[in-house]
C-alpha cells in the first residue's frame, strides 16, 4: 500500500518511476540502470533501505544518487543518525506527505545539478599548457577562474606563491633597482 501511494505520488509530481519490491531487487535494478534519485523504505524484507544506501555509496565510479529514506519510525536523534552513517540524503516519515516529498525532491534536482557541475570539472579540461587558459564547450579560451565562476559561482583572491616570488617577483624588482646601462 505504501508503494503505491507513493508511486503516485511521485507521479502526480512528474517524475517517471521505477519500481521494486524489496532492497535486494532494487540493487539488482540499480546495477543494471543507475537513477538519479531512490526513495525507499527504510524497513523491507530482504534486504532494508539503509543497506541498499550503503551499496550504492559504496559503488565505486558511479555518478551520485540521492537518496531519501521514507520511514514509519519516528525522527528521533538516534534513527537520523543511523541514516546518516549509511549515507542518506534526506528522511521523511510516515505517513507521506506529498508537499514535504515536492521540497524534498526540488532539494534533490539542485544537489544533482551541482553534484554533475562538480563531477565535469573534475574531469579532465582543456587547459592550456603555456598560459593555463580552459577552452570551454564554445571553443572559447578563458582564465581558469572565470572559467569556474561561471559554472559554480566560486569566487577567487589571488596571491603570489613562494616559488613564484622568488622566481618571478625578486627578479623583477631587482630589474627596476638596476641602474639603467644606456
Amino acid at each position: 500500500m505504501s508503494r503505491t501511494i507513493l508511486r503516485l505520488a511521485l507521479r502526480k509530481l512528474g517524475h517517471e518511476v521505477v519500481e521494486a519490491v524489496d532492497g535486494a531487487e532494487a540493487w539488482k535494478m540499480l546495477a543494471q540502470e543507475p537513477v538519479r534519485v531512490v526513495v525507499s523504505d527504510w524497513s523491507m524484507p530482504t534486504m532494508d533501505g539503509l543497506e541498499l544506501c550503503r551499496r550504492i555509496r559504496a559503488k565505486v565510479g558511479a555518478g551520485y544518487t540521492y537518496f531519501i529514506l521514507l520511514t514509519a519510525r519516528d525522527a528521533s536523534r538516534e534513527n537520523q543518525l543511523a541514516a546518516a552513517e549509511a549515507g542518506v540524503d534526506d528522511f521523511l516519515t510516515k505517513p507521506l506527505d506529498v508537499n514535504e516529498l515536492w521540497n524534498r525532491l526540488r532539494v534533490a534536482e539542485r544537489i544533482l545539478r551541482y553534484a554533475t557541475q562538480v563531477r565535469q570539472l573534475e574531469e579532465m579540461m582543456p587547459i592550456c599548457s603555456y598560459c593555463k587558459k580552459i577552452r570551454d564547450d564554445k571553443n572559447y579560451w578563458q582564465q581558469i577562474e572565470g572559467y569556474i565562476n561561471e559554472r559554480t559561482g566560486s569566487e577567487f583572491s589571488h596571491s603570489i606563491c613562494p616559488d613564484c616570488y622568488q622566481r618571478v617577483v625578486i627578479p623583477e624588482i631587482e630589474s627596476l633597482k638596476a641602474p639603467d646601462a644606456t
